[in-house]
């Protein structure tokens, strides 16, 4: 057969082929592909592990920002109770001031009343003994017919007055 015989001749110039593309294709891609995709992929690996400390740093940073904001909102809280409570104790103050001075006066005015109402129940004692000394005068004058001095009336009203 030919075909076998002609082995030889193109079996070993395609083995030397071969090994030729073999050898330029791993140089090419092997020294020069490769070392570049694996640095691509390093770099990939370390800009993730630097995004990831990054972020945790940033996230340390936000707690202990957010730490001292709670801080100050709680010294803020505070300073403003006790700014409410100082107003409210100044309310209190005032408005207790303000309630002793109109009980003050009403004091006086009831003070003042009471003055009127004690003459008014004086005069008006003095007029009901007045009326009665004069009706009873006339009633013993019309019923006995006696004349009866003012005097003697006007002490008759009294005694009879003071014992019911």
């Amino acid at each position: 057969m030919p075909q076998i015989a002609q082995l030889g001749e193109f079996y070993a110039s395609q083995i030397f082929w071969l090994l030729i593309f073999f050898g330029l294709i791993f140089f090419v891609v092997g020294r020069g592909m490769v070392p570049k995709v694996m640095d691509t992929v390093a770099q990939r690996d370390n800009q993730i592990a630097d995004d990831l400390a990054a972020a945790e740093r940033a996230r340390a940073e936000a707690d202990a920002e957010e730490e001292a904001w709670r801080t100050r909102e709680n010294a803020n809280r505070a300073e403003a109770q006790s700014v409410i409570a100082e107003a409210r104790a100044k309310a209190a103050a005032a408005s207790a001031e303000r309630l002793a001075v109109a009980q003050r006066v009403v004091d006086e005015r009831l003070a003042t009343a009471e003055v009127r109402i004690s003459e008014a129940r004086v005069s008006a004692v003095a007029e009901i003994e007045n009326v009665a000394a004069d009706a009873a005068r006339d009633i013993v004058s019309r019923i006995a017919g006696l004349s009866v001095e003012e005097s003697a009336a006007r002490s008759a009203v009294k005694e009879t007055m003071a014992h019911g």
